[in-house]
Order: C-alpha cells, then sequence, then structure tokens
C-alpha cells in the first residue's frame, strides 16, 4: 500500500491520533519555529522510546494507530492542567530558546481514540496553538541529521504546522536508512524547520513528502512539508 492510499484512504471505524501537547503561557512566550522543532523531535524521540518498540507498554497502541492514518493533534497546556496530562504517561522535548523567547516544551502521548479522550487531555484547548513567528531555526546547519521544509503555498496555524513537521519527522525516521537513524538517534534527533522557498519548493526531489488530507486548514489533500537526511 503507498503512503498516500494509507494516509488517506485507509483508516479504522474510530480515528485513533497522536496527542501532542505544548506549553503555551502568558509569561513565557516561545516562538513558532521553537514549537515545530520540538514538536519534530518529540514525535521521533517517542517512537524510539522503548515503551514504543516490540514488548513495550505502549506498542500495540502505537502499532494499531500506525496502521491507517498518521493523525496527530496538537494541543496547548499549561500549569497543574500540563502537570496532570503529563502524569498520564509521555515523552516530551525542552527546545530551543533565545535571550527573548523562552524554550518551547512538546508532550507525546500514546496514541488512542481521538474520542473519548482521557480527561486530562480533553480539558486542554485545541484552538489558541499560534506562537509569534519570530526569527529563524537556531539550529545550526551542521547540526542537523534531517532537515523540514515547510511549504511556502499555505499558511498554517502554529498547531497545524507543529503536527505537519511531526509527520515529515515521523516519515524520516521511518524511511531513512538504520545507519542514519542511528546518528540522528546519536544526536539526539536534531533537526532544522524551515520555510521552503518557492523556486525551492517547485524543484522539489526531498525523500518525504507528507499530503495533509485537508480536514482542517487546508482544501483538499495538499502537500504541506517535506524532510530529507
Amino acid at each position: 500500500m503507498s503512503e498516500q492510499m494509507r494516509r488517506h484512504e485507509s483508516d479504522h471505524d474510530v480515528p485513533w491520533s497522536l496527542p501532542i501537547v505544548v506549553r503555551r503561557s502568558k509569561t513565557s512566550v516561545t516562538r513558532h519555529v521553537d514549537v515545530l522543532e520540538a514538536t519534530a523531535r518529540g514525535v521521533v524521540a517517542f517512537l524510539d522510546d522503548p515503551r514504543s518498540q516490540p514488548g513495550g507498554e505502549w506498542y500495540d497502541a502505537v502499532a494499531y494507530w500506525r496502521d491507517a492514518a498518521i493523525r496527530k493533534v496538537v494541543r496547548r497546556g499549561d500549569g497543574q492542567k500540563l502537570e496532570d496530562a503529563r502524569a498520564l504517561g509521555c515523552v516530551t522535548i525542552t527546545h530551543g530558546g533565545t535571550e527573548e523567547y523562552a524554550p518551547a516544551e512538546a508532550s507525546v502521548f500514546p496514541p488512542g481514540p481521538v474520542e473519548p479522550l482521557p480527561r486530562e487531555l480533553k480539558k486542554l484547548q485545541v484552538g489558541g496553538t499560534e506562537f509569534p513567528d519570530e526569527g529563524l531555526s537556531s539550529v545550526p546547519v551542521a547540526e542537523a541529521v534531517v532537515l523540514i521544509e515547510m511549504s511556502p503555498l499555505v499558511t498554517l496555524t502554529t498547531g497545524k504546522a507543529a503536527a505537519q513537521a511531526g509527520h515529515a519527522a515521523q516519515l524520516a525516521y521511518e524511511q531513512m536508512p538504520a545507519e542514519v537513524r542511528d546518528r540522528w538517534r546519536e544526536s539526539g534527533f536534531a533537526l532544522r524547520v524551515v520555510t521552503a522557498t518557492k523556486k525551492s519548493w517547485a524543484a522539489g526531489g526531498q525523500p518525504v513528502n507528507v499530503m495533509d488530507a485537508g480536514f482542517t486548514e487546508v482544501e483538499g489533500i495538499t502537500e504541506t512539508a517535506r524532510a530529507s537526511w
């Protein structure tokens, strides 16, 4: 089954998603690009975690979810509500930050049905996941094993863009040669997220192409992100 067929024409009767929660604080503001990179790293760290591997406590849920659409839902949280959600069990990545902006925090939870959700996750909002788009990635080009390029042709909220970056990182992790995956793991899954120029986007040629199904924010099947290593 092709990846496009798998992601857009085959799904479970009750769709499953990978819940992701990003910290959004009124007092410690985070940059858009750092949220995208934290989420992408978090998704891969979650998939690489022993709990998600054969024999691990999350393995069956991950395998069932991965057998259909790789749907991800990004929520926002802070304070006690976020801590209550994290107590369910997750992988959390803290990433980025500048003198002016706080590091991003992304927590990735085991997949499950979109409804019903655990009440600790249901309390957290899907809307309002917008962060200031200030500056470029702070990850040096030489350190990034994977480059994720976002489409210059669509405008996405931070939450939606983070989900697409997470898709790209996941597909890169699944498709890259084992020796590259080992090197990526050793780097702490170092990656850069950039917005492609229209010229480079038109040229294409990257090994990973993310095609969004168009359920939210974009109309119809739309290419939103790419990844290369």
